[in-house]
């Protein structure tokens, strides 16, 4: 019998609540959850849900307790089914010149442009979500102006930013997650596409492990996460980036984008780009070189 997946629905909530709820639960050790996922149930009433995903019942039961939400839903969730059902209902993503798609969709592979295989597998995402497109769209202009030679993807989830810039850029990336299986399935991934040389996998919490420090400073950083925790991280993530290099943040519904610009600006980078595709936003920005002006 193959482990089961448990997931923890809130519903009926505001997109802010939602949010603030999936903050909440990413942030706290204590519930640890695989993966928070908020998702719109009702477009015409505006209403959201936030599913937190869980190995066992008794944490997803125990991650309810926690967070006082007696309507919570819990549900199984088996591996077999949801990530087959999961990876049949997506239709494949073009982003620039990359074109993202599943196993199920490699007969479709473009014969130009930069294509991407990404199955999830037992860790979460796909690289469907509009936050990974955008990230995608950012890479893509970026890789047509420059070739960055030291690249981080912070919260690899699947891998697919870390292989799109290897395969872009032609250069080795670091991949680094604080789930151990989304490193391994990333390294798969990298595997699967052709580029497992130039993937690094890292387990790690946030920046200070001593591998992180010593491949910096980056020339081109990935952070698809949440907007909290992108908080926490601007001091860090502003100090290991290199002058002249380009920041991705992703992760961002659009009204969080102005909070976030603010903290990094504080940290003296400057906006280069925003890619928005639906309520999600991603935004790129750059660390002045020496005797460069900030705008």
């Amino acid at each position: 019998m193959s482990a089961a997946r448990f997931t923890l629905a809130v519903p009926g909530l505001t997109l802010d609540a939602a949010q603030e709820l999936a903050d909440r639960i990413d942030a706290d050790p204590r519930l640890d959850a695989m993966a928070v996922t908020i998702n719109e149930t009702d477009e015409a009433a505006s209403l959201w849900e936030t599913v937190a995903y869980f190995a066992q019942e008794s944490e997803a039961e125990s991650a309810r307790a926690l967070l006082e939400r007696p309507e919570a839903l819990i549900s199984p969730l088996p591996d077999t089914d949801w990530v087959k059902q999961s990876l049949e209902g997506l239709a494949p993503v073009a982003a620039g010149r990359f074109y993202l798609h599943g196993a199920h969709d490699r007969h479709r592979r473009r014969a130009g442009g930069i294509s991407l295989e990404i199955d999830a597998g037992t860790a979460f995402g796909t690289g469907h979500h509009g936050t990974t497109e955008g990230c995608l769209l950012a890479l893509d202009s970026i890789a047509k102006r420059a070739k960055p030679r030291r690249i981080l993807d912070l919260g690899c989830g699947t891998g697919v930013l870390a292989i799109a810039a290897a395969k872009a850029c032609g250069t080795a990336a670091l991949a680094t997650d604080i789930d151990p299986e989304a490193v391994r399935v990333s390294l798969l991934n990298a595997r699967l596409n052709g580029v497992k040389p130039m993937i690094r996998g890292v387990t790690a919490a946030g920046l200070e492990d001593p591998r992180i420090s010593a491949a910096a400073p980056f020339d081109l950083i990935f952070a698809n996460i949440l907007a909290r925790p992108l908080v926490s991280l601007a001091s860090g993530l502003s100090r290991i980036l290199m002058p002249g290099g380009a920041l991705i943040l992703s992760g961002l519904t659009l009204d969080q984008t102005r909070w976030i610009l603010a903290t990094y600006r504080n940290r003296g980078l400057v906006p280069a780009a925003r890619i928005t595709r639906g309520n999600w936003a991603a935004l790129v920005l750059t660390k002045p070189r020496p005797g460069q002006k900030s705008r």
